[in-house]
């Protein structure tokens, strides 16, 4: 790999920048506690590992060049952020007594929300093509190169992801009173509904 120090320091930049999946680690942890924000950062990086394992087969450039393939994809996955999105206001807007908040907290599978909503994003696929190349040495076994780069920005994202939430669990006193709660979701809740009208609208690269 060339300038090793320049990836990990545009790749940590680009791991900070808000997304969905910083959106929805955040929400989770805020709403439903540390360990379903932990599941949920777990399922987001296995969606990272599947884009990083489909860049090494050449199953991203399939993705890009097809349009009908892109596009199943873009929709599936702002389907799934828009759905989780008006969940959330949905919550905020109507009260629920404690029982039913813990059976639905029981029957919620973050770290699936986290795995879908990152890899049913077409844009991680564009980014990973785009991106990664840039820092290939063409001297050295691409597929390796291709699979080292996906490992390190996976690490860096469960270490950035961990830190939001470590410092939720740190904040959760504050974070749990009823009020702040219900404008935190109902923020996030906007925030990935955003996300998702703006994934659908996505033009094909």
């Amino acid at each position: 790999m060339e300038n090793i120090g320049v990836f990990l320091i545009m790749s940590l930049l680009l791991i900070l920048v808000p997304g969905p999946d910083s959106g929805l680690v955040i929400q989770n942890s805020i709403v439903h506690g540390k360990k379903a924000g932990m599941k949920t950062v777990l399922g987001s990086v296995s969606g990272l590992f599947i884009h990083t394992a489909a860049a090494v087969l050449g199953l991203s450039a399939l993705i890009v060049k097809s349009a009908w393939l892109f596009t199943i994809l873009k929709w599936v996955g702002a389907a799934y952020l828009i759905y989780i999105g008006i969940s959330s206001l949905r919550t905020v807007l109507r009260k629920e007594e404690p029982a039913a908040m813990t059976k639905a907290k029981k029957q919620k599978s973050f770290y699936l929300q986290g795995f879908i909503t990152c890899a049913a994003n077409p844009k991680v696929a564009v980014f990973f093509l785009t991106f990664l190349p840039q820092f290939v040495n063409d001297t050295m076994n691409h597929m390796l190169q291709f699979s080292l780069m996906g490992l390190a920005y996976g690490v860096m994202t469960i270490i950035v992801f961990t830190l939001y939430v470590v410092l939720i669990e740190a904040f959760s006193r504050w974070l749990k009173k009823p009020v702040v709660q219900k404008a935190l979701q109902g923020t996030t809740g906007a925030v990935l509904v955003t996300f998702g009208i703006r994934l659908a609208f996505e033009s094909q690269p």
